[in-house]
């Protein structure tokens, strides 16, 4: 199998996550980084491993994403039959990689997706990412994905293992090329061309902390929430509603109960504890630990704030990530259609690869 990391500016997490591939079991593999035009010590730290087989590319072709022009230049060199997409903030645990193999075998996968454990630090983190992720547990739900009558399709793109063979079919990356949302587009297509997925949540195979900074979390957000989410100002709107309801009440019980009256103390009390306990049971579908839980109903406002901020950076057609800024798709909440396209489409900037080690297949 062939793991591609494609990597922009990740000195503070590729360490890990190369040492975490390296030390996998159970498989043969090659490693391939593909450094994306990084301006930090990216590249120094892949060249540290003797097993990483290096490729670089520079400024991204026009119509593509800088991270669909990464991936698919590492998928051109990859010799694998399966190819693992992952991103550079991951860490693998160990013996992961031959499960996930023997896994999707196991169900005829041709695509197979995990949605990673989430390591949060920091109040805003803490608060924000449950909120987020038990929205798309609720819009993406992973037995309606896994399901082949289904036509729901998704995937995480921390995570993306798929067969060669259905990934040339579909036109590899070249098919969702200028998509800023390509896990789901990609998953979409391989689903479309009749192939079967599976998706589902994997902390026992692979954790990451997505962001290290609350400027780091809003410009990603930004980037996606817009394209998750079918309705993101109706979200946007409902969330902050539920927010103001949940404190309102606490907010009348409180001032009911210095007022000493009882009754509608009681009958505020009952209407806290019904809408909290609706908000809980949606968060614990987000897979994080009960101190995150526990500040996450300070998340709703910040979610609702950042699905606004989304949806009006992509309507001005002004999506900055990473350094560079794109159009945004305002009227596609998966970004391009995942139509698929002649494998020699995949193409894009011209590419060098160091490193050329043997491994086995």
């Amino acid at each position: 199998m062939s793991v591609i990391v494609p990597a922009r500016n990740e000195e503070a997490c590729l360490g890990a996550c190369l040492e975490s591939l390296a030390a996998q079991t159970g498989v043969g593999f090659e490693i391939i980084l593909v450094n994306d035009a990084s301006t930090d010590r990216t590249r120094e730290i892949a060249q540290s491993f003797p097993l990483v087989r290096m490729v670089e590319v520079d400024i991204p072709p026009s119509g593509w994403t800088g991270k669909n022009n990464a991936m698919a230049a590492g998928a051109r060199v990859a010799r694998g039959d399966w190819l693992l997409f992952t991103d550079a903030d991951t860490v693998h645990l160990p013996g992961s990689t031959a499960r996930a193999v023997a896994e999707a075998k196991q169900h005829g996968d041709a695509l197979l997706s995990y949605s990673p454990e989430q390591e949060v630090h920091g109040f805003w983190e803490g608060a924000v990412m449950p909120v987020i992720f038990a929205e798309l547990a609720v819009t993406y739900q992973p037995s309606w994905v896994s399901d082949p009558r289904s036509s729901a399709a998704a995937a995480n793109g921390q995570y993306i293992l798929i067969t060669r063979e259905a990934y040339d079919a579909i036109g590899g990356h070249g098919a969702v090329s200028d998509s800023l949302l390509e896990d789901v587009a990609v998953a979409k297509a391989v689903k479309a061309s009749g192939r079967k997925i599976f998706f589902r949540f994997g902390g026992d195979a692979v954790r990451t902390r997505m962001y290290r900074s609350f400027a780091q979390l809003r410009e990603g957000w930004t980037k996606n929430l817009a394209l998750l989410f079918p309705a993101p100002q109706r979200l946007a709107i409902l969330r902050l509603l539920e927010f103001l309801l949940i404190i309102g009440s606490l907010v009348t019980v409180i001032f009911e109960i210095i007022q000493h009256r009882s009754r509608p103390a009681i009958a505020a009390s009952v209407l806290c504890v019904v809408l909290f306990d609706i908000f809980i049971g949606r968060i614990k579908k987000a897979h994080f630990p009960f101190k995150a839980n526990a500040v996450a109903i300070f998340g709703l406002p910040m979610f609702a704030y950042l699905l606004w901020r989304s949806r009006l950076f992509h309507k001005h057609g002004k999506v900055l990530w990473k350094g560079r800024t794109y159009a945004g798709s305002a009227n596609n909440h998966v970004g391009t259609a995942a139509s698929a396209v002649p494998a020699e489409c995949n193409e894009a900037a011209p590419i060098t690869s160091e490193s050329e080690e043997e491994w086995s297949t």
